[in-house]
């Protein structure tokens, strides 16, 4: 899948919405982008944020959870490309 241009983007416990722009051919690879700027510019999301994702061209809008991400990354890879993929997007987290 070649890589949209996506925003991602959640409100805060302040009530301030924080967006960020990345690059990405995968909804888990658009939030571990964004959750890497979030934290380079200290406003990461919590644990409970639900994280809005708008990939586009054309455009498409995803409601994502931190617990989903979370389960989905330490889930089990169902090929190589998907076990290669969530390394990759663990090591953008730290994990």
């Amino acid at each position: 899948m070649p890589a949209r241009a996506c925003t991602v983007s959640f409100t805060g416990p302040d009530g301030i919405r924080h967006s960020v722009n990345v690059q990405a051919e995968t909804l888990y690879e658009a939030v571990a982008l964004a959750i890497r700027a979030f934290r380079e510019h200290d406003c990461p999301p919590g644990a409970a944020s639900d994280l809005d994702v708008e990939a586009r061209s054309p455009g498409v809008t995803h409601t994502v959870s931190m617990a989903k991400v979370q389960a989905w990354l330490t889930s089990s890879a169902k090929s190589p490309s998907d076990k290669i993929m969530k390394e990759r997007l663990k090591g953008l987290l730290a994990l």
